[in-house]
Parts: C-alpha cells; sequence; structure tokens
C-alpha cells in the first residue's frame, strides 16, 4: 500500500473516530440539548422535504429495476470468469441478517398492531384496519429499503471488484469526480460520513436489541429490567460478536446467519400452525395483491393540504431510517456478492428478502390482530415486550418465546458482527480483510457507544440524529446513481 492511500485511511480513521466519540459524549452529557436539535432538524425535514423522502426512494426502485433488465445485467460483479463465493442459501441469509436484523422482531407485531389500532384515516379495530395493517408492514419492510441498499452495494461491488478500487464508499463517485479528487477532501469527507452514520445507526439498534432481550427475559424469567442487566447482556453479546467478526465471515458471520434463517423459519412454521392458519393465508395473498397494485400511487402518496401525521410518522421515518443503514449494509452486502451478476444480484437482494420479510409480517401481524383488539391495546403499549404478549395467548407461548430470545441474540450478534466488519473495512482505505486489531476497536467503541448512551437515555436521541444525517445522504445517493451508469457505459457489450 503506498504512503498516500495509507495517509488517508488514518486520516479517515481518525477524524471518524473524533467525531462519533463528540457526539457520543454530547448524548451523554446532555441529551436534551442533543435531542432537542435533533428532533428539531427532523421535524423540519419531515415537514418541508418528506416528498423528497417519497420520490427519492421511488427512484430507487425503478432505477434498480431499469439496470437489472438492461443490457448490463448480464455483467459480473468481478471479472468474467469469477463466480460466487457463496451459496444462494448463505447468500441470503447474511444479507436478510445485516439488512433486517433484529428490527424485523422488535417490529414484527408491534408495527402491524399499531397500524391496527391507530390507521392512517379510517376507523381503528376494523377488518378495513387489519387490511390496511397488513399492507403498510409490507410496503415499509418490502422491495423499498432492499433497492435503497443496492444504490450503495451494487457501485461498490462493481467498483471493488471488477475494477478493482478500494472498498469504500467513496469508490462509487469514481467514475464521476475522477479517481485524484477522491483520493482528496471530497472523497475523505464522504468516507467519515459513511462510518458517522453506520456506528449512529448500528449503535442505536443494539441498544434496542438489548431493551428488548432484557424485556424478554423479564417476561419468561422475571429477570429485572435494570442498566445492571442491560450491561450483562451488553458485555456477553459483545464478546460472541467481536469474536465472530475477527474469525471472519465465512467462519462466523455465515454461520450466525445460517442459524439465523433456520431459526426464523422455525419461529414462522411454528405460529403459522398454531396461530390462525387460514386467516394468514388470506392476509398474505390479500396483503400481495394490495401492495402489486398500489405500489406507484402509494409510493408517492402525501397530502398537498391534508394531516400527514401518519406519512411523517411511519413512512418518512422509515425511508430516512433505511438510507441511514445504507451505507453499513451496503457495504456489506458489496461485500459477500463477488461474482454475481448485475441482474442476478438486484433481484436476489430485492425480490427474496422483500418476500421473506412479507410473509414474517402476514404470519405474526395476522395472529396478533385475530386476538382482538384489547389484546392489540395491550400489546403495543410497550414495544418491546409486544411480541411476548402475543406469543403466551399461543399454545407452547413459553417456548416460543424463548427461541425468540435466542432469535433476537443471533441477530444482535450478526447486525454487529457485520457492522465491526464494514468499519474496519471503511476505516482501513477499504481492506476487504481488515486487522483484527481493528475490527476489535470498532466492536468496542460500538458497545461502549450503545451501553453509555442507554445510561444517559441518549439512544432516541442517536437514533434521530443519524435519520437527520440521511437526508444528505439521500442525495450523495442519487448521485451514485449517475455514477454507476457513467461506469456500465464503459462496458463492450
Amino acid at each position: 500500500m503506498d504512503s498516500s492511500k495509507k495517509n488517508k485511511g488514518n486520516e479517515v480513521f481518525f477524524i471518524s473516530l473524533v467525531i462519533v466519540l463528540a457526539i457520543s459524549l454530547m448524548g451523554i452529557i446532555s441529551p436534551e440539548n442533543l435531542g432537542g436539535i435533533a428532533d428539531f432538524l427532523f421535524a423540519q425535514i419531515t415537514e418541508k422535504f418528506g416528498w423528497y423522502y417519497l420520490v427519492v426512494m421511488f427512484f430507487f426502485v425503478a432505477f434498480m429495476l431499469f439496470v437489472a433488465f438492461s443490457k448490463y445485467g448480464s455483467i459480473r460483479l468481478g471479472k468474467d470468469t469469477d463466480r460466487p463465493e457463496y451459496s444462494y442459501g448463505s447468500w441470503f441469509a447474511m444479507l436478510f441478517s445485516a439488512g433486517m436484523g433484529i428490527g424485523i422482531v422488535f417490529w414484527g407485531i408491534a408495527e402491524p398492531l399499531n397500524h391496527y389500532i391507530n390507521p392512517d384515516g379510517i376507523a381503528g379495530a376494523t377488518p378495513e384496519a387489519a387490511n390496511f395493517s397488513i399492507f403498510s408492514s409490507f410496503f415499509h419492510w418490502g422491495i423499498h429499503p432492499w433497492a435503497n441498499y443496492c444504490i450503495v452495494a451494487l457501485p461498490l461491488a462493481y467498483m471493488q471488484f471488477r475494477k478493482d478500487k478500494p472498498g469504500l464508499i467513496s469508490s462509487i463517485f469514481i467514475p464521476l469526480v475522477g479517481e485524484e479528487k477522491i483520493k482528496g477532501p471530497i472523497g475523505k469527507t464522504i468516507d467519515i460520513f459513511a462510518i458517522f452514520a453506520t456506528v449512529a445507526g448500528v449503535a442505536t439498534s443494539l441498544g434496542l436489541g438489548v431493551m428488548q432481550i432484557n424485556s424478554g427475559l423479564n417476561f419468561l424469567f422475571g429477570i429485572p429490567q435494570n442498566m445492571f442487566v442491560q450491561t450483562v447482556i451488553v458485555i456477553i453479546v459483545s464478546v460472541i460478536f467481536i469474536w465472530t467478526a475477527i474469525a471472519g465471515i465465512d467462519k462466523g458471520i455465515k454461520f450466525l446467519s445460517n442459524m439465523n434463517i433456520a431459526l426464523c423459519f422455525f419461529l414462522v412454521l411454528v405460529v403459522f400452525i398454531l396461530g390462525p392458519t387460514i386467516p394468514i393465508l388470506n392476509s398474505f395473498v390479500n396483503g400481495l395483491g394490495q401492495y402489486i397494485s398500489g405500489f406507484v400511487s402509494e409510493s408517492l402518496r402525501i397530502s398537498s393540504t391534508g394531516d400527514n401525521t401518519w406519512i411523517n410518522k411511519w413512512r418518512i421515518f422509515y425511508w430516512a431510517w433505511w438510507i441511514a443503514w445504507a451505507p453499513f449494509v451496503g457495504m456489506f452486502i458489496a461485500r459477500i456478492s463477488k461474482g454475481r451478476t448485475i441482474k442476478e444480484f438486484i433481484l436476489g437482494v430485492t425480490i427474496v428478502p422483500a418476500l421473506g420479510s412479507c410473509l414474517w409480517f402476514a404470519v405474526f401481524g395476522t395472529t396478533g390482530i385475530s386476538m382482538g383488539p384489547e389484546i392489540a391495546e395491550e400489546a403495543i403499549k410497550v414495544t418491546e415486550t409486544a411480541y411476548f404478549i402475543i406469543v403466551q395467548h399461543l399454545p407452547f407461548g413459553g417456548f416460543l418465546s424463548l427461541i425468540t430470545v435466542a432469535l433476537l441474540c443471533t441477530f444482535f450478534i450478526t447486525s454487529a458482527n457485520s457492522a465491526t466488519f464494514v468499519l474496519g473495512m471503511m476505516a482501513s482505505n477499504g481492506n476487504l480483510n481488515p486487522s483484527n486489531s481493528m475490527k476489535f476497536l470498532w466492536g468496542v467503541i460500538q458497545s461502549m457507544m450503545a451501553l453509555a448512551l442507554m445510561f444517559a437515555g441518549g439512544l432516541s436521541v442517536l437514533q434521530t440524529g443519524s435519520i437527520v444525517a440521511s437526508f444528505p445522504l439521500a442525495i450523495i445517493m442519487v448521485f451514485a446513481c449517475f455514477s454507476l451508469i457513467k461506469a456500465l457505459k464503459s462496458e463492450k457489450i
């Protein structure tokens, strides 16, 4: 590695570290002040630029479908002789674990029940509200977030494996501005921004995951919900995820991701059998029908003069959250996708995980709704325990809850070790196999950051802050699309 690359890596690493620690310190010392700033900015963004999030996410879907079915679809992410490193099963397992992870368990019942009780523009706890509930959950966890991840993952995989450029977000923009400029302040700024977005988003998710694991243990075994227990959970899980990150993708991350999918499939199958089987099937089919028929109109739905409270609270929030996660998830998906064709990559990253998410929400959402509005209202009072309240009403509810706590732990670990691996890459000038010391350092930073903000009550502040950061990122990602097209035009097809 030449000295300029080494210096760039060091600069990005140290500046990123200082920014992350400074914002975390402010969140610990004065979460109210930082929260006030973040809430103000988020309110302004959702009120004045909600339309932009809707347009840009729809554009990401349309752009990816265009590229997949264009003449460029046959191009390999690598040399023409390269073939995929991982089987379809392991590939899907790893990208799903990194892309959705703990969130799908956290919201799998809580979100449909929230929409069922408090739908947008119709009466709650009605058959219409039930349909709206499943459709909205499908929409928020379907193709849009995965197309959004592709916007980062596809050009990065292309530049890494076909053009032999560093595994950095900034490499995406080499076709647009030139390699020399990317080595300067422009590239460094992009990479530093990507590191902050990754740390902020993952640290928040880790904190929320710890809280749900603690609530599950309290629900099952009466273990108290307090900071001591949560600290113990963080320490135990951190040791595991740092160890698996150091072990590498093949030995650590792939194994746990495959375990995640096996546990998910087991829970879905058991709840499908024990729950309201026919309503679940009806709900899944009807939800897909609504999703397909209303895809375009719902993608761009926002009132010009009416109340957009629901849209801002749910859809715009989700779109901003997915965009905030795009650097981390996109880099990880790129890292595991060498050798696949562009068409295979896009369809694999968007369609398959989206269908898996829809199946999960149909099974668990319909099961919760079938228990009636009283139980639904009780469940959504505390999001962390919503899942356990519903599952306890099923046969073998205790056993299912125990399996779910195990799944929460493995999802927690795979999200964290994937992020640790990616942060190591980002801070090592895009090295596809960062040093163990770099992975260890970022693993410790993530855990300490999540723990400190939990103590200070600053997790929600960091979540809002990372979503605010998604606004400029959403603009940067549009330029990534133009950069990819410029690069693809140079291909001789």
